[in-house]
């Protein structure tokens, strides 16, 4: 997630089990025979000869006998088809945790790049679990993956859904075999910087025990870094219907300083850098994802409003004091990996030429 959306919101506490949940063993069982009372002897019929049936039938007869009772029991033929096809991870096939808009696009893309392969979207709920079925992703419940390990691991979720984000990015490392790519999306705002200065990859973080919000990101970092992962750490992340825009449009007016610099990445081109890091099969860095051209709040919203693109107009920020931003800059993570963004800048995206 970006900027503003990785860092943790208050919530009301809701608690998540981190137990792995077993499936019901899923038995069809056979009717009962009535007994009855017989004066006369009965000869004991021949015995059956038994008949070895191969380990590929087994399993058919298995999958649909848990296919038919699955409905009786409460157990939808989804999930029991989830729990069998994790009896085999593919060399391309993919985990992503927090499927949500990011890792929906991650999830396209990557099937665009490895045709036939399966991916596989890990939740803190089951709310959306129908709609990622019908896109192709096999949804389970967070800490309910069990068996085979996956050669590609994506953690999109973000801290504020969480009771303990270091301690499911410790889970999803650990759903991770160690070949291909362990990578989190990890945020900017760990950067140590609130002057609308320079930060680029290697610019220092705000340091442990100065912000909670920041600590749990930084924290999570460590986790992934220690396990060989990579870490993403991406800006504002935007398209037309999401986004700071988006949010400011439905205010009109807004008590924040409008000299503020952000700095935004458009969903897909994340998505794109997120897939480019990952093929490369890289082991214990840290990227940045921006489109290298910040703009100041009133930039952003004074382009929205000239776009014509939307309804409504902004009217302003009337804020005038505040901490200031900064100004992210990736061009050492673009020479590595040999990326370029589709949306050069939050201008372009919206039609306009840069002014």
């Amino acid at each position: 997630m970006g900027e503003a959306s990785r860092l943790p919101q208050p919530r009301p506490h809701r608690v998540h089990s981190h137990q792995s949940t077993a499936i019901p063993y899923l038995q069809a069982t056979a009717p009962a025979v009535s007994s009855y009372s017989f004066t006369l002897s009965v000869r004991r019929p021949a015995p059956i000869p038994s008949l070895r049936v191969s380990r590929s039938r087994r399993r058919a007869a298995m999958s649909a006998a848990a296919g038919s009772s699955s409905s009786t029991i409460g157990v939808s033929d989804a999930t029991a088809a989830n729990a069998l096809s994790l009896e085999s991870v593919g060399q391309n096939d993919l985990l992503i945790v927090g499927p949500g808009v990011l890792g929906r696009i991650v999830a396209e893309m990557w099937k665009q790049e490895y045709p036939g392969c399966k991916i596989y979207g890990q939740t803190a709920t089951a709310d959306h679990h129908g709609e990622l079925a019908e896109i192709g992703i096999i949804p389970s419940l967070k800490g309910s993956i069990m068996g085979p390990k996956f050669s590609y691991v994506i953690f999109c979720a973000p801290p504020y859904r969480s009771e303990d984000y270091v301690g499911d990015l410790r889970v999803a490392a650990s759903n991770w075999n160690g070949e291909g790519c362990f990578l989190f999306t990890s945020s900017t705002a760990v950067y140590d910087c609130s002057d609308n200065g320079l930060c680029s990859e290697d610019s220092p973080c705000v340091p442990i025990g100065q912000s909670p919000r920041t600590d749990v990101l930084l924290k999570a970092e460590n986790v992934v870094l220690e396990a060989g992962g990579c870490v993403l750490r991406l800006v504002g992340l935007y398209k037309s219907d999401r986004g700071p825009h988006v949010y400011w449009l439905s205010k009109g007016t807004l008590d924040a300083r409008p000299d503020h610099i952000l700095n935004l990445i458009h969903y897909e081109d994340a998505a794109s850098l997120a897939i480019a890091i990952m093929n490369k099969r890289l082991r214990s860095r840290i990227f940045v994802g921006c489109d290298n051209e910040p703009l100041s709040r009133q930039e952003i919203m004074d382009r929205v409003n000239r776009s014509g693109k939307f309804d409504t107009e902004f009217q302003g920020f009337t804020g005038t004091d505040g901490p200031l931003g900064k100004r992210m800059e990736n061009s050492k993570t673009r020479a590595e990996i040999g990326w370029q963004p589709k949306y050069p800048s939050f201008t372009e995206f919206l039609g306009l030429s840069n002014l």
